[in-house]
């Protein structure tokens, strides 16, 4: 077996037998244990009671978290005339139609979002094997469909949160820094937990919250109280 290094070690005595802890107590714990030479990122997992195979029981949405994410978010929008115009004004990283399609065909990929205009999607639905699995594929649920492009790229920009299940029921997201106040974090991962709360689709049978999970990127995880998480 590998030994441990004493940060990784100590981060896990630390949290040792700790479980079930309240939203606040968590943060504290994780705070203290995310020692690594960069501002490392608290990460969220919710375990739901849903299979996204079946289209009713689908997880999907986006939160505005109060705090922001303290990431520095990418953007490429697909829009074309006056629409490319008010994308690179509004701070859009890469815009582009055929261009930015051949450029993402290559394998290039580099923003976090994705946003398109309406008459963009014929374009755009050409690269759904690439954009799918990888959660940038622009829908119009989540806001990043739009005409509205100047908005949907503030959003993105200002701590906006895509989530959607995987396979096996969890949703998963950033939700700050670890260099963020307690207090900020709190607000953070609370409006997490009650947007994915609210997106409870119709076929969600049995117990829709089932585990709720924070961590940092280098770091040991806890689990959290549901009913603490989900409190105001």
């Amino acid at each position: 077996m590998a030994k441990l290094a004493k940060r990784t070690a100590a981060a896990r005595k630390a949290v040792e037998g700790k479980s079930n802890l309240a939203v606040d107590e968590a943060v504290r714990l994780i705070k203290a244990n995310a020692t690594a030479k960069f501002d490392e990122t608290l990460e969220i997992a919710m375990n739901l009671g849903v299979d996204p195979r079946h289209a009713d029981q689908m997880v999907r949405g986006v939160v505005s978290l109060p705090n922001g994410t303290g990431k520095t978010v990418r953007v490429a929008v697909f829009a074309r005339g006056a629409k490319a115009d008010e994308a690179t004004a509004a701070g859009a990283d890469i815009v582009g139609a055929e261009d930015l399609m051949e450029t993402i065909q290559g394998g290039k990929i580099e923003f976090d979002r994705c946003i398109a205009t309406p008459d963009m999607m014929p374009i755009v639905g050409r690269l759904g094997k690439i954009l799918g699995p990888r959660n940038l594929m622009p829908n119009p649920k989540v806001g990043t469909v739009t005409m509205d492009v100047a908005q949907a790229i503030q959003n993105a920009k200002g701590g906006e949160v895509q989530f959607k299940a995987e396979k096996a029921g969890v949703v998963h997201g950033g939700i700050g820094k670890a260099s963020f106040d307690e207090g900020k974090l709190v607000e953070n991962v609370r409006a997490f937990v009650q947007a994915v709360n609210r997106a409870k689709p119709s076929g969600a049978k049995g117990t829709y919250l089932k585990k709720i999970a924070l961590s940092s990127t280098m770091g040991p995880g806890v689990t959290v109280d549901i009913a603490s998480a989900v409190a105001d």
